[in-house]
């Protein structure tokens, strides 16, 4: 199978790239462009990523391209409940690779806080958050279960979460995998983006993104709430 096979919604493009190098590097030549612009109109870029080991090379690339870095916010669109130390932390992971020379000036926002609960991060994070300007750019993945971020089906907060008008910014959710506990970003918060890109690589992801488009339960498959007009899907074998 390959992406142009699928029927996507209108609005929604498809990019495939023969190797996950070629597609690091050329979604790492669009988001430069994407945070170069909005520097340009108005002073200051946000770029918002999603974790795990996926993205590495992505954010490899990021960090060699030249950005006015200082001027640009990096936040996660979802963190585990870990201290940036831990192997699993995504903060840890940002700055091992891409706040790495020039990069580093960036502004990083973290999700993660030493609270005493994971509910009690989750409110941290949204105050945070509130001051967070207008995301220009989010970079999104995707589970074989059809999450995205940390919006994960049956998480017990997954319904308020997943809400497009909610308010709340950052919710504590539940994964079905260790770590459990999760810190994401909401639906209304990340749908806000001006730029979205899901990146995928394997077969795997592009049977799952198959099964998202055959239906329509946000609840079921969370990544369907972002196959909106204005998308954009990078994909390799």
């Amino acid at each position: 199978m390959a992406i142009s096979e699928l029927k996507l919604p209108q609005g929604v493009s498809a990019h495939e790239f023969r190797s996950p190098v070629l597609l690091a590097e050329g979604l790492a030549l669009k988001v430069a462009k994407q945070l170069s612009d909005a520097i340009s109109e108005r002073g200051t870029a946000v770029l918002v990523v999603s974790g795990g080991r996926s993205p590495v090379a992505f954010f490899q690339h990021l960090a060699k391209q030249t950005l006015d870095w200082a001027n640009v916010v990096v936040s996660l669109a979802d963190e585990r409940w870990v201290p940036v130390e831990h192997p699993d932390s995504n903060a840890g992971l940002l700055k091992r690779y891409l706040l790495q020379g020039p990069a580093a000036n960036a502004q990083f926002l973290s999700l993660y806080s030493a609270a005493a609960n994971i509910e009690r991060a989750a409110e941290h994070a949204d105050r945070l958050l509130a001051e967070l300007p207008s995301i220009d750019v989010l970079i999104l993945g995707m589970g074989d279960d059809g999450h995205t971020a940390s919006l994960f089906p049956k998480s017990p907060n997954l319904e308020e979460a997943l809400k497009a008008d909610g308010s709340r910014r950052c919710w504590p959710m539940l994964a079905p995998t260790v770590p459990h506990q999760r810190l994401s970003m909401s639906r209304a918060l990340l749908a806000s983006a001006k730029t979205t890109v899901l990146s995928i690589s394997g077969q795997s992801k592009l049977t799952t993104l198959s099964a998202a488009l055959a239906g329509d339960s946000v609840a079921e498959m969370p990544i369907r709430a972002f196959l909106q007009p204005t998308l954009e899907i990078y994909w390799c074998p």
